[in-house]
Parts: structure tokens; sequence; C-alpha cells
């Protein structure tokens, strides 16, 4: 019966290794061939052979597991547009919105560019700059590609850091990723932040040059394991090789040759990126850069409403710790009566533009109770807090304070939970009816964890007894 291997590449790894253990057992008993054995280059061969074998069908398959096109590109603009629009509506004089709609118009215009932009990044010296000079022959009959090399990573010396390079990096369509041996864990997380942003890339290995032919092999193998995506072997500057000439004479000559740069697989895919994919690169990017655009501007919108929120929040915080205050009531129940309030819900959903009715407010503070009475919030911040009452004897037996605090704890972070929630939804969707329970959920521990620090919880106490006790009681409760 044949069995057909499923696993060529873990098959082939294993077999070359099998022959570089042979070549290394029986190193001293085989007939050299150069300054490498026949078994060597038998071994070598079945490896390129097999990375060969397992080189993707296309040097194309990222971008054919991108599905993008012209109106795709025109729908990203539009919704950043959208947020851009709804943050002029929400704060006219906004400082960024000149420079967001500038950002829009020259998005518009990036839809019939021509030109394409290769980044050519990686660490200090692995060739970068000379890379570019020998294309710079082939680039010639490619007069839409510009190449930008960018700053080195994984140094500290410079102005940019790894996060400046990896920006400059995303406004490139192509990326050619250099390397001159198997991969750091600095290099392989990089890569993993480009391809997570969807840009087409080619790890070159370059400098291949400076290693034994079964050593290529292997950095080779390893590589394709590693990022499963297009590896190409090059070498831009090859070290010159010694030449030896034996006259008739006897006599001998000696003299360095200067080998051509060995880039024929990087141009070969290269070329047919560009020859099938010009455009759609130029669609990837600029689909990448609308959306990037749209964050942006969801981020000014988001600050312009948390700064309209916040007062909302401290009026509600403070009005349900009187409430609480005036009424003490068991700890659990603090939730049923003060802590959320529907109104709170209604006026922020309001500047979210997240309506609510009335009754779907109240569902939504009831739900949110609900919320955190089993995740045990409610009694671990009555907890925390009473803890630091006790550091005071008068404010801690007066009655309800604990109560009182508690409640405007639990309704402040109620309303910094429901503005984290909101903050997630897409702008302008009427969507405040069908709450999310598990992000909710999320969201609400988040957010407690955040306000559990013991520093805030001190200030936050010395408020609440400042509002709820008479001048003429109030005492430090903090040291």
């Amino acid at each position: 019966m044949v069995v057909k291997l499923q696993r060529p590449i873990l098959v082939g790894g294993l077999g070359l290794s099998f022959f570089l253990w042979m070549l290394e057992s029986w190193h001293h008993s085989i007939v050299q061939v150069g300054e490498f054995s026949l078994l060597s280059t038998l071994a070598v061969g079945g490896g390129l052979w097999l990375l060969q074998q397992n080189r993707p069908k296309s040097s194309l398959k990222q971008l054919d597991n991108m599905h993008v096109d012209r109106s795709t590109v025109e729908s990203a603009i539009a919704k950043a547009e959208a947020v851009i629009n709804q943050l002029a509506q929400e704060a006219e004089k906004h400082t960024a919105l000149e420079t967001l709609r500038e950002q829009v118009a020259q998005l518009l215009l990036e839809l019939d560019r021509q030109e394409i932009k290769l980044a050519v990044t990686g660490g200090k010296s692995v060739g970068k700059s000379t890379l570019i000079q020998v294309l710079s022959n082939w680039q010639e009959n490619q007069p839409r590609v510009k190449f930008q090399e960018t700053a080195s990573l994984f140094t500290e010396v410079g102005d940019k850091s790894d996060a400046d390079v990896l920006a400059e990096v995303a406004k490139s369509d192509f990326v050619l990723f250099l390397t001159n041996g198997d991969l750091t864990d600095s290099e392989f997380q990089s890569l993993q932040q480009i391809k997570a942003a969807n840009q087409p890339i080619i790890l070159v290995f370059n400098k291949q040059d400076q290693y034994f032919v079964d050593e290529r092999a292997s950095i080779l193998l390893s590589l394709k394991q590693r990022i499963q995506e297009n590896v190409v072997a090059t070498a831009a500057s090859p070290i010159p090789i010694k030449v030896r000439k034996h006259e008739v004479d006897g006599s001998m000559q000696e003299w360095l040759e200067q080998p051509a740069p060995d880039i024929q697989q990087l141009t070969q895919q290269l070329g047919e990126v560009l020859a099938q994919q010009g455009q759609r690169l130029v669609w990837v990017t600029t689909t990448r850069k609308a959306r990037l655009l749209k964050a942006e501007a969801k981020s000014w919108l988001n600050g312009t409403r948390r700064d309209r929120a916040t007062p909302v929040i401290e009026q509600y915080q403070w009005i349900a710790a009187a409430a609480a205050f005036a009424n003490p009531v068991p700890a659990l129940d603090i939730l049923a009566t003060a802590a959320i309030n529907a109104q709170m819900v209604m006026d922020l959903g309001n500047i979210y533009q997240q309506k609510f009715s009335l009754e779907q407010a109240q569902t939504v503070a009831g739900t949110m109770g609900s919320l955190m009475l089993k995740l045990g919030l409610v009694e671990l911040s009555t907890k925390a807090i009473g803890t630091v009452l006790k550091s005071n004897a008068v404010t801690f037996v007066a009655g309800g304070v604990v109560q009182g605090v508690s409640a405007a704890y639990l309704t402040r972070v109620a309303g910094l939970s429901l503005i984290e929630y909101f903050q997630q939804q897409e702008v302008a969707i009427d969507s405040g009816n069908t709450l999310n329970l598990d992000k909710l959920r999320q969201t609400l521990q988040k957010v407690f964890q955040q306000n559990q620090q013991m520093a805030f919880l001190q200030g936050f106490v010395k408020q609440g007894v400042k509002r709820l006790l008479p001048e003429a009681q109030q005492t430090e409760v903090v040291a």
C-alpha cells in the first residue's frame, strides 16, 4: 500500500537533518569535491528541492486572501469621513478637523495612484542600502516602483523607535523584510505585526553567500517553517572569490573576483506581483490608511464625548450617594436603589448616539446591577471603602456613610463602564437596546480593576465624606 505523506516540510526537514548527521559522521571517509562532499551536495539538493516544492504556488498568495477592490476602498473612505463629519457636528471648532479632512482628500487621490511604494526594512547591517542599489538596474524597467529604506529596527541609537519604523512601513504597498540569518525573536515579532496589518511581504534572506551551501538550505527551511510566507535568498554584495591560475611554466597567479549579485529569485517574484496586482496593492494600502484615519477620528470623537460625559457621571454618583446616605439599605441592595440610575443611562446614551427609551434604560440599569452582583463588585467595593473609613472613627460610625460612598463609587464604575462600552460601538448606530453582555461583563471588570487602586479610593472617600457630612463632623479620613 502506498502512503502519501501529507507533511512534506516536516519530512524534508527530518530528511535533511539525517543527511547532515550522516555527513558529520562520515566527514573523514568521504571523497572531497571542492569544499563540500558529494553527500553534502545530495543533502542540500534534496533540501532545496523540498523548499521549492513547498513554496507557495504563487508569490501573490497573501494578496489573493485580501478581498479588496475599488468599491471596498471607497466604502472605507466613506466610513472614515462619516466619523469626521460626526466630530464636526459635535465639536464644530475641533483643532483636528482641518487635518482630518485633508487626509480624506488625499485618500481620494490615492485611489488612482500609479506609483508603487516598496519599503525595505530590517535590522542593522542586513544590507538594506546595498540591496536597493543593486535593484536599481531592475527598477529601470519598473518605472512605477519607488524603494523606501527605513531606519534600522532593533537599535537604541537614533530618534526612531521600532514602533516609529513600523508605522513608516505601514504606509508602503509592499514590504521587503531583510535578515542575514535565522530569525531572532525581535525579527519574528516585527514580521507578525506587519502581517497582522495585512501588508504583503517577502522575507529576504540576504548575505546567503556567507554560509556554506548546506547551512543555507537549513536556514531557508527554518525561515519557511516559521513564517509560512514568501522567502527568497539573495546575495546583494557577494564575498569576493579567490581565483588561482596555473601557468604552463609551473607558476601560479592569484586574484579576487567579485561575483555578480544574486537577486534573480527576488526580482522574479517582485515582477509577478507588480505585473498582476499593481493596482490592487494601491487599493490595499489605501484601505488600510482609511481605517487608520477612521480610528484616529473616532479617538478624537470619543475624547470629545468623554469630556461631556464625565460631569454627567459625577452628577449622578453624588445623587446616588445622597439617596443611599439618607436611606441606608443593606449593601447588596445598593444597586437596586441608587448606584445604577436609568436617567444616567439615557443621558450617556444620548451623548454617544445610543438612543434609549426609559424602559430600555431601566433594563440596561438592571442588567448592569445584576452583573455587578454576580461579579462580586458590590461586596468588594463596600469592604474596600469600609476599610478606608475605619481609619477615622467619627466618619465610620456615622450612619449611612459606607452605603452612601459605596453607592457613589458603584455609580461611577457603572457610568465609566458604559462610556467604555459605547466607545467600542460604531458611530451613529442606534444599538442601545441590544447589549452584548459578554463585552459588558468584560468592560465592568476592567473598569472596576482600574478604579481599585488605594490612592484613588482614598481620594474618592474624602470627596464623599465632604459631601455627605456637615463641615463640623469632617475630620481627616486618610493620614
